[in-house]
């Protein structure tokens, strides 16, 4: 919607995501992101983390399903939704406002980790394209069936000569096959 504030954090689960159903039994999804920026003092020379910002985060549907089976406490995430902000009124009387987060698209940061994606079935849904994909962190090291991590690059350019793989086509070329 024209008007709302888009936003893209980079941060850590504080927890794992949250699996809740309303009661016409649609799925949410709520967790939190906690994103804590990096200074560098010119004065001691070393980095410094700043005050962290703890974000709420909320995805629906399918999507909330895929999220809850996929991340976990700890993980650092990307997400990008839509900003909101919520007053309401604590016990003590005083008004608060919170700010949260309407994910539109969420997944690990692989800077320092890496992830296996498989399609689910049914499609996705809830917000962000619902191309159906869904992330499952990888653990561990590459394993022996994942044919990408354990060959070569020459393997792999072998593999992919011929097919319908434009990127795999022998060329004389350096430019895109588009």
């Amino acid at each position: 919607m024209a008007g709302e504030t888009q936003i893209t954090i980079v941060g850590n689960l504080t927890a794992d995501p949250e699996l809740r159903f309303t009661a016409n039994g649609a799925p949410v999804a709520n967790f939190t992101v906690a994103s804590t920026p990096r200074v560098f003092d010119r004065q001691t020379n070393e980095w410094r983390d700043g005050e962290a910002m703890f974000l709420s985060c909320s995805v629906w549907r399918k999507y909330a399903e895929n999220v809850a089976e996929s991340l976990f406490k700890g993980m650092q995430v990307i997400v990008q939704g839509r900003l909101k902000s919520r007053s309401y009124d604590n016990r003590e009387g005083q008004r608060r406002t919170v700010f949260e987060i309407d994910v539109e698209e969420v997944g690990p940061a692989l800077r320092f980790a890496t992830a296996k994606v498989s399609k689910t079935t049914g499609g996705g849904g809830g917000g962000g394209g619902g191309s159906g994909w869904q992330s499952a962190p990888r653990q561990d090291g590459p394993s022996q069936g994942d044919s990408w991590s354990s060959s070569s690059s020459s393997d792999r350019q072998d593999r992919n000569r011929g097919g319908d793989d434009p990127w795999g086509q022998p060329s004389q070329s350096d430019e895109p096959p588009f």
